[in-house]
């Protein structure tokens, strides 16, 4: 993780913010990856949280800079995992690997 100017970004494809965030607290997680990049109209995050229990599926919005965004609440109690597909069901998992955050 690293940060540019406030934002705290998990690679240069994702980010969160506030990261980490506090349990119970909305974060915002930002994704202009693979997908966004290859023309897709609608991107749906998938999460979970602590090693993927209460796993979720959401459209995020499109931002004006080509990005999706979408905030959702950190219900976990250690992490939030999550990975990202389109609507064609094209999924960008980070090579198998996945995101996390912390939840503090």
């Amino acid at each position: 993780m690293y940060v540019i100017k406030g934002k705290h970004y998990l690679d240069q494809r994702v980010d969160v913010t506030p990261s980490p965030p506090l349990r119970g607290e909305t974060m915002t997680i930002r994704y202009s990856g693979l997908l966004a990049k290859s023309g897709a109209d609608r991107v749906f995050i998938h999460y979970g949280f602590d090693g993927w229990k209460n796993i979720a599926d959401q459209e995020m919005r499109r931002e004006p800079d080509g990005s999706f965004a979408i905030s959702v609440p950190a219900r976990g109690n250690h992490e939030i995992n999550f990975c990202f597909r389109d609507a064609a069901n094209n999924w960008d998992n980070n090579s198998g690997w996945n995101w996390a955050s912390d939840i503090r």
